[in-house]
Parts: structure tokens; sequence; C-alpha cells
């Protein structure tokens, strides 16, 4: 989400504001050919028009005016406030016309309300300065959300944005604050950490499961950014 990569469970609970670039991708598994794994979400979506400058400005909105303002770097609320909630949102979802407003209006003050959360996208990130009117960026992070596991080339990427390498690389990191690489390899190691936590899979066929190209460059890019080596880490967690 923006220039932040993160895993997430069941039970998770976010508030995205407008135009904010996000991906969810779940384990292998549930992609395979032959899974029987079955994955259910519920997604409300609502027009800025619902809740316009004219209502904001009363301060019984206050809370919820600086709430959405927030919500420009995303929200994740956590337990046990996410439980909580979480059967509010099943009730709006099956709910209708009137009543199901009010629970939603009742929902976002809750959320306004909480101190039981965290700001995903990190301050350097400010949507204000994005342009997202075109889904250029959604194209791209597409591309590389679903094929990190692969060879990725500059220039394929930078063809589906239709800009010259060159110039991909600025837009690219003005955008998500990272080079191309670095987004990459968080996308693998995230991967990395999630299989070695699984146990199922060895240190080096995690390695080109998670899309690097040798074993040695894997475990140096791995201590790098977790202070383990892939190894470590996995004794470190299964004490």
């Amino acid at each position: 989400m923006a220039n932040n990569i993160e895993s997430f469970q069941s039970g998770d609970l976010a508030l995205l504001g407008s135009n904010l670039p996000h991906f969810w991708r779940s384990d292998e598994k549930y992609h395979a050919k032959d899974s029987q794994e079955i994955i259910n979400y519920i997604v409300i979506q609502f027009s800025n028009e619902l809740l316009n400058e004219s209502f904001l400005k009363f301060v019984e909105f206050q809370r919820i005016n600086d709430l959405l303002k927030q919500s420009v770097r995303g929200i994740r609320f956590l337990e046990p406030f996410s439980e909580k909630a979480g059967k509010k949102i099943i009730k709006i979802a099956r709910s209708k016309g009137f009543k199901q407003l009010i629970l939603l209006l009742e929902l976002l003050q809750e959320f306004g309300n909480t101190d039981q959360y965290r700001l995903l996208a990190s301050e350097l990130y400010n949507e204000q300065e994005q342009n997202f009117s075109n889904d250029r960026m959604a194209k791209v992070l597409h591309y590389i959300n679903t094929s990190y596991q692969q060879k990725v080339e500059l220039e394929k990427v930078a063809s589906i944005a239709n800009l010259h390498p060159a110039a991909f690389c600025r837009y690219f990191k003005e955008k998500t604050g990272k080079s191309l690489s670095e987004y990459l390899n968080n996308m693998r190691l995230s991967y990395a950490c999630r299989l070695l936590l699984e146990r199922k899979l060895s240190v080096s066929q995690i390695c080109f499961e998670c899309g690097f190209n040798n074993l040695s460059n894997f475990n140096r890019t791995f201590k790098k950014h977790t202070a383990y080596t892939p190894t470590e880490y996995y004794t470190e967690f299964h004490r």
C-alpha cells in the first residue's frame, strides 16, 4: 500500500483514503490450480460526496474529518478494536438503505475515537502530492505484485508505464519513495519471512521461490534488512 509492504492475516481491518494505491495478494497456496482454499472479505466503498465539506464543518463531524485526513496514508486498526468493529461491518453489509447509512456513520465515528490503529504509509508519503488520476501506477503495481517471484526487467515495467526507463525510475521513486529494486526486494523478503515461518521449504528453495536469482545474494539481502541470515531467522522464531 503506497510505500508500505507488509503481511496481512485473517480479521485485519484497514481504511484507505481516495486514490491510495494498494494491492493485496494472498499466499501462493490460494492461487494453486487445484486449491480448495477460500478467502472471504468485505469491502465498503463510499463517495467523497457522502461527507462533503458542508457536513465536515460541523463540530459533530470533527473526529470523522480528522480520520479521513489521516486515511490518505492508510490506517490499519488493531485488536481488540478491529474485532469489535468487524462485527459492525458485517451488520453494515447485511443492511440496506437508511439503516446501512447510519451504521456506516457510527462506524466512522468509532474509527475516529479509537487509538488502536497505526498509519501504513510513511510520513514521507504525501498523497496530496501524488497524481493518480490515471491508472498508470495501478498497472505498474499490479504487474510487480504478480510477477515479483520471477525476474522483473526494468524495461518491461517502464513499458507498462509508457515511460523511458530513466524517466520511469524517477517516476517510481517519486510515487513510492523507493527504487524499483528496493520495492522488489521488500516484496520478496516479506514473502521469504512468511515461508521461513511456515517451515515447509528449505532456505535454498525459498530463495528461488521468492524471486532471488542466487543464494548468496538472497542471504546478503536478507541479513541487510532483518539483521539475521535466513537460517538465523528460522532458528530465532522456532526456538
